[in-house]
């Protein structure tokens, strides 16, 4: 059972759990996408400071990683703040979540930190919210009626979520993923939220390819798999959520579009060995957010295929984790723990 808080004082600290973030966030689609758009304006504009994540690797288990994304957003925001984020793909096997997060603000006054929230949910709905605002910005003039899903996991079913409220159009998914029951347990999810799509399962992703204008790749693929899309329809959309599926061939032949170029080019990433591969980044052609202020086009052209590469920038975690502590505030949800910082030196006890 929540919670009600009370006032807090300046020592206190509020834990927000998952179930507070989830039952904060919920049907605020629309809010979270316009928060992600104001938070990569901002970073555009400059109003921003962004270091570039850490990973923590396992030298006895690759697969795994944990990130730190530290970010500071100005512009509204006035925040500074940290997502840890972990990654163990193995966790599916074990009836686990493959990621776990914690995310915490600090006062850009005093440094002090003001809250501790539950991550994972935040981080799928930022991604998600990316992905459906790059959807809604860079799609051809003919917009996509029909989406792929690569990947049935819970960034890709956020995917879904998020596409249904910034491109209402789509009226049909098709879905491919290696697992069959994960396919079906996906597609039950997808009617429970929206019982209105037409549902169906690809034998394989040519056949995705083939049959959507609008693709979103969110897998755990730590290399590329995916080396020929020419079966993919004309002024097709890829949003390329999880970074390393397609292969640097691929990569050459497309339009592309990043959150940020910078971050976006390291961490095996498939901008990344492409880059590697030629020794540059012509290939590159903006951000999203040169397009969304309209220092760039949406595409390059009416028939190439767009590529969108989203890191996944610490500043959209402290941009949703503010919009949740604010509405966490309104609503006086969450624990608080009195006295979590201590007093000042002076005040304190000599034992």
């Amino acid at each position: 059972m929540r919670e009600r808080i009370k006032n807090m004082e300046n020592n206190d600290l509020l834990i927000l759990s998952a179930q507070d973030v989830s039952s904060l966030l919920a049907h605020r689609e629309s809010e979270i996408i316009a928060t992600v758009q104001r938070a990569y304006e901002a970073h555009a504009q400059g109003a921003s400071s962004l270091p570039q994540s850490t990973f923590l690797r396992f030298p006895d288990a690759p697969q795994n990683r944990i990130i730190a994304l530290p970010a500071y957003l100005g512009q509204g925001f006035d925040v500074a703040g940290i997502k840890w984020v972990a990654s163990f793909p193995n966790n599916l096997q074990l009836g686990l979540e493959r990621a776990s997060a914690i995310t915490i603000l600090n006062s850009v006054a005093t440094g002090q930190p003001k809250v501790i929230v539950e991550g994972s949910i935040i981080n799928a709905k930022r991604t998600a919210a990316s992905a459906a605002l790059a959807a809604q910005t860079l799609q051809s003039q003919k917009k996509a009626t029909c989406a792929g899903i690569i990947g049935c996991g819970v960034i890709n079913f956020e995917v879904v979520r998020f596409l249904c409220a910034a491109c209402p159009e789509i009226k049909r998914l098709v879905l491919f993923d290696l697992s069959s029951e994960r396919l079906q347990q996906f597609k039950q999810k997808c009617l429970q939220l929206a019982d209105h799509l037409e549902i169906s399962i690809a034998s394989d992703i040519e056949s995705v390819l083939k049959d959507a204008p609008l693709i979103s790749l969110a897998t755990t693929s730590a290399t590329p798999y995916i080396s020929d899309i020419s079966a993919s329809i004309k002024g097709s959309t890829i949003l390329h959520v999880s970074l390393r599926d397609l292969a640097p061939e691929v990569i050459l032949a497309c339009d592309n579009v990043a959150d940020d170029i910078s971050h976006v080019m390291r961490e095996q990433t498939s901008v990344y060995l492409t880059e590697q591969q030629t020794g540059h980044r012509d290939f590159m052609r903006c951000t999203l957010a040169d397009v969304l202020l309209g220092n760039a086009p949406a595409r390059r052209d009416a028939n190439s295929t767009l590529v969108f590469s989203p890191f996944g920038l610490g500043i959209l975690d402290i941009a949703v984790g503010t919009l949740v502590y604010h509405l966490a505030l309104e609503q006086k949800i969450g624990t608080v723990i009195p006295s979590f910082l201590p007093t000042h030196w002076h005040q304190r006890s000599s034992n």
